[in-house]
């Protein structure tokens, strides 16, 4: 199916007026959005060299396709700068990947959103927040890209809330969900280099996460008490799937990892060992399922790790770990994912500037 030609629409020239015409189109996430104006979206569009109609993303279930100006439109309407949008786009592009499960991660009852973590230099020319407030308001790259993403959803791949979206719950990601990693004082290298990008280069990661589950412990001063809380939450009943996960630390919790010298590899295979539950345990909660975890996967790796356990996730990769946040304050966060299986898988994608 043909990505929708553009339409210029007749909107009334009072500004109140017009926000109340988009709320009419249903173009909105119950919140006002900025009318999105013909000069507006050309700005928007000035970024890219690429047409206005080339193809960033298709919907496999519906074939419906999001052009590089319906994503301009809705960055508009969310209150993007031209600035924002080649995050947007790079966004877009890696969760068009088919191993992301674009479908089920937004049409699920699980209520996921898609979490964006971006990560390089770029963060800082756009003044993304990395720091104090990480996922509150406030900060207008990310949550206006974040609230971008959601647009696009709904007005492009008509992900519609109790019709196509069957979320039971929701969560209030589904408003925007959209993070800098800190650079500021981190330890470990940046997801951007470790994920194999040349310096320079900025990175978007794409998760399809579930709520958000705060993890505070301001008394735990080794790495073990630390990450144990954090492995915890992550093997709680109401969590704990083979799914991926994503553990922003705070730079408090950091530091007390990091100066004991420990890398975010040996990080990723602690939370590993110790976020689990005995099958036994699962069963008594109804949770486990045969056809869920006594398998073998592709890349070679057991449901079943450990035998008589299931582990949060199938091997340590599984586990995006970053620093984020304000320096005070021992609160780090654990994001699961949609699925009770592993229903997606996390992307990652370059910004690419050299097209503007």
């Amino acid at each position: 199916m043909p990505a929708v030609s553009p339409r210029i629409h007749e909107a009334p020239d009072d500004l109140l007026a017009a926000i109340d015409y988009c709320y009419e189109q249903g173009w909105t996430d119950g919140l006002p959005v900025v009318p999105p104006e013909v000069s507006r979206v050309r700005a928007m569009l000035a970024t890219e060299s690429r047409a206005a109609d080339t193809v960033i993303a298709r919907h496999p279930a519906t074939e419906l396709e999001l052009s590089l100006h319906a994503a301009a439109v809705n960055a508009v309407m969310a209150g993007c700068l031209p600035e924002h949008f080649p995050v947007l786009v790079a966004a877009f592009e890696a969760m068009d990947r088919p191993d992301f499960n674009f479908h089920g991660s937004t049409a699920s009852t699980g209520g996921s959103a898609p979490l964006l973590v971006v990560s390089g230099p770029y963060t800082d020319e756009i003044a993304m927040n990395a720091d104090v407030n990480l996922f509150g308001p406030g900060n207008r790259a990310n949550a206006t890209i974040g609230r971008a993403v959601r647009l696009i959803l709904r007005n492009v791949f008509q992900m519609i809330p109790g019709i196509s979206d069957k979320s039971t719950q929701g969560n209030p990601g589904k408003y925007s969900f959209c993070i800098a990693e800190r650079a500021r004082g981190n330890p470990w290298p940046l997801l951007c280099a470790a994920q194999g990008y040349p310096a320079g280069v900025t990175s978007v990661t794409v998760f399809a996460g579930g709520g958000f589950c705060n993890v505070e412990n301001h008394g735990g001063n080794t790495p073990e008490q630390v990450l144990g809380s954090v492995a915890d939450a992550m093997a709680n009943y109401g969590c704990i799937t083979l799914g991926q996960s994503v553990v922003i630390l705070a730079p408090e919790h950091m530091a007390i990892v990091a100066s004991a010298g420990w890398t975010r590899e040996r990080a990723q295979d602690f939370l590993f060992t110790h976020a689990r539950r005995s099958v036994e345990g699962m069963k008594g909660v109804g949770k486990y399922r045969d056809r869920e975890y006594d398998t073998q996967h592709g890349d070679g790796a057991s449901s079943l790790i450990e035998p008589g356990f299931v582990h949060r996730g199938l091997l340590p990769d599984d586990i995006l770990i970053t620093m984020g946040g304000g320096d005070a304050g021992g609160h780090s966060c654990f994001i699961p994912s949609w699925s009770r299986g592993r229903g997606s898988i996390m992307q990652h994608g370059p910004i690419n500037l050299g097209r503007k």
